[in-house]
Parts: C-alpha cells; structure tokens; sequence
C-alpha cells in the first residue's frame, strides 16, 4: 500500500489529509487503530530515534512522543527499587525492553499522559502490560509477540493504534516538505552519533567515563529528534529532562532542568511517603505529586482540599528541603542542540546535578562557558555539529 486517508490534518478543519510514497509502498503496517496525522509524525520521529539510540548504545530503547518531540527517551538498564516505586511498576515483572518503556513514560509522567510509544525491538508481553495501564494513543515497534498484540488489541475498547515498521527501510537521502506552497528540499540528517564526536573535550576536567559518552549521546540522539530550541539532561541511561521548542537558551536549560529537578524530587523520602486515597486514578495521582512539589501546595492546605486526594495530611516539603536534596544529585549529562552563548547555562545546569557537558561550541563567548565549567570541574565536549530539528 502506498497510500492511507487520514481522518483530518493537524485539526479537524484541515481536510482532506493522507500520507503516501511517490514511490513504493509505506514503510509500516497499521495493525490495530487508525492513526492521526500527528500521531504519524510521532510514531515516525520516535521510530527514528529509538533505532538510532539502539545502535549508539546496543541496548533496547524507548520513547514517549508528544507534539513531535519526545517526552522521555531510555535504553533497558535494570531499575533500581525507588525507580521501580516512583514509576509505579514495583509490583510487576519486568525485561530490558520493559525497563526502557517504564524509564521513558516515567521520567516525565505529565508530559507523556497521551503520547504515542516507539520501541527499538518487539514489543514483548512484559512491555505490552506496562503500556495497557497508561494512557497513550499508539505504538510503533518492528514487531509484536502474539502474547503483546492480544494485549494492545484489547485497549481503547479495540481501537489502540499499534503500527509495525520495517525496521530496514531506508528513506531517500534527500527529503521534503511543503510550507505556505513553497517546497522545502534538504539532505536527511544521516549524523552518526558515536564516540568519536564525543572527543574534542576543552576543559581543565579531560574525564568522560563510558557511562559519561552514554549518556551524551543519549542525550545527542534525543535532541536530534526534539523540535529546536532544545536541551537534554540524562542520568543513567535516560532522559530526566527535555526542555524543547524554546527562543532561548536559557530558557530551555531552565525548562529541562525543572523537569530533572522534578524528576529527582519524586524520589525524596517525603514524596515517597505519600498515601493517596482508595481508588486514585493514575493522571490525578501524578498531578498530586507535581502540585505538592510545587508552591501551589500551600494553596491546597489553604483550601482543606488535601483529603479528596490524601488519606493522611503531609507535611509541607520546604524549599530548604527541597534544595538539600536537590543537591545530592550529581553526574548527571546534558546535551544542548547548539552552541551555549552564555555562563548562565552552566550556572543552571550545575543546580540540577550536571557534570558532563556536550554541545557544539562556536560563540563569541565560548571562553566565558568554558571557564564556568572549570569552576564547577565540569567535563565539556565541543562536538562542532549543531542538530537543529524543526
């Protein structure tokens, strides 16, 4: 098939609508559902991304795509116990490819409630029944167990979307789109990301240990997937933060490094303590959690609505307490899609944990970025490749 109608564009007045190959048929089979527009350019991008992630890394990976930029992106590390608590699959069994899905949906659980799944390998039973108890669109992988199908057929009533892709199908090398009539024509970016691009490191701190480079390019393979401008924080072998789409640099290592600070603050004694009430549904739990981090928990004891989510009062989780357990973070990666024109990147950065650095270099003040690093011993990598994606 070289053609599929799709119900409407980008919205629903944007008719009519249908991807299709000039030449050949579709690269993927729509086994269950029927995808939308956007969801297509999700399934697609994150297809791209986990392929690539596996191969930097030889590890089955995952991500979960929102608005066509991942949410979080993982490879298959064994969890630890507070990861498996806070990414509520404690009670389950789990596979490497299991492991990456629940890292990918977790990191970013606010972010990722819709999102469309793509996965490097066959989706495996284990992966099927963390996907069936979330709310998601779709699914991408190059294969199903039969045991994993009849599990996705069965959610959204049989409407899930779940589409197998050719795993060796290799687009053109020249690739198009049209904006306002105008035809848009560039060469696909073919950047292999691997070790070598990690090499030319210009600060004092020369130590990049092979858990560091995998994380960095963790990090380099997201952000070449992430709508610009964007900025990418990894610890042990995923996404903890994806700041995208922003004017500002600043902004987006500020955007990035809430959601890694975030991240880190859910494993917080405190915030593992939490009982919510009987029968809380997974969406209204996450936002608990984000609302008690936040300042608008006071609101919420101001307003004696706490019991319709908690079954025991908790204790306010000050700023102070906050920040001295924000700090006992460390070695965390970050990934920028372009060049740091500023210090304040790395002052920001070093507040969410950040150790290791990898951007392309090339601003006027490259001097003042590299004596910051200096001052915090941070490791920096200039990669001389921007990956700008839009």
């Amino acid at each position: 098939m070289n053609e599929m109608q799709l119900k409407y564009g980008c919205n629903p007045n944007q008719k009519p609508s249908r991807v299709f190959m000039e030449n050949g048929d579709l690269p993927f089979e729509v086994i269950c559902g029927r995808p939308g527009y956007i969801n297509l350019l999700d399934a697609l991008n994150g297809w791209q991304l986990v392929k690539e992630l596996k191969k930097a890394t030889g590890l089955p990976a995952a991500t979960s795509f929102k608005h066509v930029s991942p949410a979080g992106a993982a490879v298959g590390l064994p969890l630890s116990d507070t990861l498996k608590k806070i990414y509520f699959v404690d009670d389950v069994e789990l596979t490497p490819l299991a492991n990456a899905y629940a890292r990918a949906r977790g990191a970013d659980r606010m972010s990722s409630f819709g999102d469309f799944i793509a996965l490097s390998d066959v989706c495996d039973k284990a992966t099927a029944l963390l996907i069936k108890k979330e709310v998601s669109d779709g699914v991408i992988a190059p294969g199903y167990t039969d045991e994993a199908l009849e599990i996705l057929k069965a959610k959204k009533k049989g409407n899930y979307n779940i589409i197998k892709i050719d795993e060796n199908y290799k687009p053109a090398e020249i690739e198009r789109k049209q904006v306002f009539g105008v035809t848009f024509e560039q060469g696909r970016n073919e950047l292999d990301i691997n070790d070598e691009l990690l090499g030319n490191i210009v600060t004092n701190n020369k130590e990049l240990s092979d858990e560091a480079k995998r994380d960095l390019k963790i990090a380099l393979i997201t952000l070449k997937y992430t709508q610009s401008n964007s900025v990418c924080y990894v610890k042990d072998g995923q996404a903890i933060g994806i700041g995208a789409g922003q004017q500002s640099r600043i902004h987006c290592t500020r955007l990035a490094g809430n959601k890694a600070d975030i991240w880190w603050l859910r494993q917080a004694p405190k915030v593992l303590g939490l009982q919510f009430v009987d029968g809380i549904k997974r969406a209204d739990r996450d936002n608990a959690i984000d609302v008690y981090i936040s300042d608008e928990y006071m609101d919420v004891l101001a307003d004696g609505v706490w019991e319709k989510t908690f079954k025991v009062k908790p204790e306010v989780f000050t700023k102070e307490e906050q920040r001295a357990w924000l700090d006992k973070n460390t070695d965390v990666a970050l990934g920028s899609d372009a060049f740091f024109p500023f210090g304040d990147n790395i002052e920001r950065a070093k507040k969410s944990g950040v150790t290791v650095i990898a951007q392309p270099g090339g601003s006027i003040r490259d001097d003042n970025v590299i004596e910051t690093c200096n001052k915090y011993n941070m490791c920096m990598s200039f990669t001389g490749i921007r990956l700008f994606h839009h």
